[in-house]
């Protein structure tokens, strides 16, 4: 199996890369995803979230309010840190459990928004960063309908452009067409399959 990290700070285009990956034969596993179902009423992080923050983050559907709890947990580092203790072990213990379930000879995508924040060691072979210039990013958030101080302060409390080039073997620039998007896919596809190979080889 050949693991690769794919991350990018919001609104870059890194779902589009991994759409782009798994037509090419890669498995995803979407740690975004992940993170959604983890919450869902009856799990144990949907349970801790209430008791931390309170009745206020349930919507009158009975599941999680993420605006709501956004709005509370990006308030302060410390409401911050006390969601990211909650959501990411159990994120991580579902992200491990699907990579096993690859088979042994797949070339497993795992889908990181915050792969440089989480700082955690992962054998990733191959780091893949996803980039757009800041206004390009801002204006794809508000096309979906992301308030513009929204979109920022989510931008703030992620990584920088330089610590994730600081991780990264290969960074696709996604500021421009999608033609020249799948070109940069289809180059990064190459080198994944030489390690591939690489490795069949060891």
């Amino acid at each position: 199996m050949l693991l690769v990290g794919l991350t990018g700070g919001i609104g870059s285009g890194k779902s589009t890369v991994a759409a782009m990956l798994a037509e090419r034969g890669a498995r995803i596993v979407d740690a975004d995803a992940i993170a959604r179902e983890v919450v869902e009423p009856g799990r144990p992080a949907f349970d801790r979230l209430v008791e931390r923050f309170g009745p206020g983050v349930v919507g009158p559907d009975g599941r999680l309010d993420r605006p709501a709890l956004a709005a509370i947990a990006f308030a302060d580092d410390e409401a911050r840190a006390d969601l990211d203790a909650i959501t990411h072990p159990a994120v991580g213990e579902e992200l491990l459990r699907r990579v096993a379930e690859a088979p042994a000879d797949a070339v497993v995508v795992l889908d990181v928004p915050l792969l440089v924040e989480a700082a955690r060691d992962r054998p990733y072979e191959l780091v893949i960063v996803v980039e757009a210039p800041r206004e390009v990013r801002l204006a794809r958030l508000e096309a979906r309908g992301v308030p513009r101080a929204d979109a920022e302060a989510r931008m703030a409390s992620q990584a920088t452009d330089a610590q994730r080039r600081a991780v990264a073997d290969m960074v696709l620039d996604n500021g421009g067409t999608l033609a020249d998007l799948e070109r940069q896919v289809d180059e990064a596809w190459s080198v994944i399959e030489e390690r591939r190979r690489a490795a069949d080889r060891a």
